[in-house]
């Protein structure tokens, strides 16, 4: 354990104008946990008898840190926290993964969106300016297994964002103003921008509702600006822990963005070329051609001036590029899959909107890719940024998601039936395709595989199958976005401006 080497008059006597100041002073916290802190006998005014370690304390490891450290009340004005300074001060968390690797824990909030006054128009007369121009940022390990107050903290950063992540932050912001002051806070959701997020805080904030200033005949969840959790996740690999990059940015340069919107830039690359078929795009780009259409993700990024898979923009603001086929006279036959899901885990959400499908479409965007076939090639007719809708998200999203776990919870019908070739098929009750306009399950292999009560087994039941709360097994599953749904979405790629900030 590092030796501690601070004391109440060390405290006193810092200078709280200096950022360097307060960096050297804030990295002796790095290997100590949040009850050192605390021994340390800091404290402003009515503030020691705090409950820090309770769950239910609004102010978090954060809160603790200003008053028991840096010995100021903390408040929750859009002021940095040291304002001589110009420096706010964030505490988050990081989780470590089974594999061993570090990821964000969660979003960082920066401060409230106000709903019952009008947000200021320009970025740089902003809370989020003034709170997040110059951050003093704290990591420390989230351990679920120990007490909240013995987590110790591991990273200590002074961090700003780069001039490009301020352009793409500086349209994210004047989405969100737009939204709140044109009374559609309601229908915000953080997949609608990139870096900087419309996000719910804490366990209640998703059941509180309160009227908008510009709409107040329609409520709307409370919700913070913050830096989504994809972007945190970043900042922590290449700013905190500093390593080396993998991904290639898109934008090199902020100007770039100073007259279109990151998605504008992003789709007018692509669609310069709707028209052109998959192969003369390979020959354009110097690929081999495979008539396969995995090579369709190739493409989009070679297009984009990459010349790998790793997009810094689409990894920071947790893009997903997707790419679809349509039939030659509309329509798309294969439907969008989703990760595969445990069955026992499912059971064990907590709620919708702690569960992963909700955290999945809450935060993910999508660059849709379509391609449609042609006198017998696959030519490219464009692309569109989408994310779901609050309506699908809280209505048949959710409906699909409770209908799975009260299917499973029930016990899932598995009825076995001859087919004429002699095979035996298997056929469940989870939800399907027709049961709902935006998602079904259904197994994420063409492999099957089962075990039964009796013990009978069908296919290889260790790599294809998955275990049931009851102690069965079934072929392993997931969730996936229904094929009329998908196309509902990319019908009109190609025919007008498909730039789908809103859905």
């Amino acid at each position: 354990m590092p030796v501690w080497k601070v004391s109440p008059d060390e405290c006193r006597a810092l200078d709280l104008s200096n950022p360097d100041e307060l960096l050297r002073y804030a990295k002796k916290l790095i290997g100590h946990s949040f009850r050192e802190v605390l021994a340390l006998g800091i404290t402003p005014d009515a503030t020691s008898s705090k409950d820090y370690g309770n769950v239910k304390f609004k102010g978090g490891m954060g809160t603790l840190i200003e008053e028991r450290y840096f010995g100021y009340k903390a408040n929750s004005d859009e002021h940095p926290d040291f304002p001589d300074a110009g420096v706010e001060l964030k505490a988050t968390c990081y989780d470590v993964k089974k594999d061993g690797e570090l990821s964000a824990g969660e979003r960082l909030s920066i401060t409230n969106i106000h709903y019952d006054e009008r947000i200021e128009a320009e970025l740089d007369n902003s809370g989020v300016w003034h709170k997040a121009s110059l951050i003093l940022l704290i990591y420390y390990e989230r351990n679920r297994s120990i007490e909240k107050l013995d987590q110790k903290i591991s990273y200590v950063v002074m961090f700003t964002p780069s001039d490009v992540d301020w352009a793409i932050i500086k349209q994210d912001y004047e989405l969100i103003q737009k939204m709140v002051m044109d009374g559609e806070a309601d229908m915000l959701s953080e997949s609608l921008t990139r870096y900087l997020g419309a996000c719910t805080k804490g366990s209640t904030a998703t059941k509180s509702w309160v009227n908008q200033y510009r709409n107040p005949g329609r409520q709307a969840k409370q919700r913070n600006f913050c830096f989504k959790r994809q972007y945190m996740d970043y900042v922590l690999h290449h700013y905190i822990m500093s390593e080396p990059e993998v991904a290639e940015s898109i934008v090199e340069d902020a100007s770039l963005l100073s007259e279109q919107t990151f998605d504008e830039y992003v789709l007018s690359v692509i669609n310069a070329h709707a028209g052109k078929t998959d192969k003369q795009l390979c020959e354009m780009l110097g690929l081999d051609y495979t008539g396969n259409k995995a090579q369709w993700v190739s493409i989009t990024y070679r297009l984009l001036g990459l010349h790998s898979e790793n997009a810094r923009e689409f990894e920071k603001a947790g893009i997903s590029v997707r790419t679809v086929r349509v039939r030659p006279q509309g329509g798309i036959k294969e439907s969008l899959s989703l990760d595969t899901f445990d069955f026992v885990e499912l059971l064990e959400e907590e709620d919708w909107e702690h569960s992963d499908l909700f955290t999945y479409f809450n935060e993910t965007r999508f660059l849709f890719v379509v391609f449609q076939q042609v006198d017998g090639e696959m030519m490219l007719r464009g692309a569109r940024f989408w994310s779901m809708p609050i309506a699908d998200l809280e209505g048949p999203l959710h409906d699909v998601w409770d209908k799975t776990r009260e299917v499973i919870a029930d016990g899932v019908e598995l009825v076995q039936t001859r087919q004429k070739n002699g095979k035996i098929a298997v056929k469940n009750n989870l939800p399907g395709k027709q049961d709902n306009p935006v998602a079904h399950v259904r197994p994420h292999t063409g492999k099957s595989a089962y075990r039964f009560m009796d013990g009978s087994e069908i296919g290889d039941v260790e790599k294809h199958a998955s275990p049931l709360p009851d102690g069965r097994w079934m072929t392993t599953q997931s969730f996936w976005l229904n094929n009329d749904y998908v196309y509902g979405i990319v019908e009109l790629v190609g025919n007008d401006d498909c730039g789908g900030e809103k859905g």
